[in-house]
């Protein structure tokens, strides 16, 4: 499911989702994508969402680029 999260919302391919999964689990956090504020807003909040309907505990969140 978190695959196909990450290819749905994010345009990932199976191999580039799978990256980010598994760096996720493995580090607790990972950054999924770089976008402008309101299109990373959005997209996590879409992604959250339909994680959460789908029974997974999963959060995207924003941040501020470094």
């Amino acid at each position: 499911v978190v695959v196909v999260i990450l290819k749905a919302e994010f345009s990932m391919s199976e191999e580039q989702a799978y990256r980010v999964m598994m760096t996720a689990h493995r580090r607790g956090v990972c950054v999924v994508a770089v976008f402008t504020r309101d299109v990373a807003e959005t997209k996590a909040t879409r992604a959250t969402d339909l994680a959460r309907r789908q029974g997974f505990p999963l959060l995207f969140t924003t941040e501020p680029e470094e």
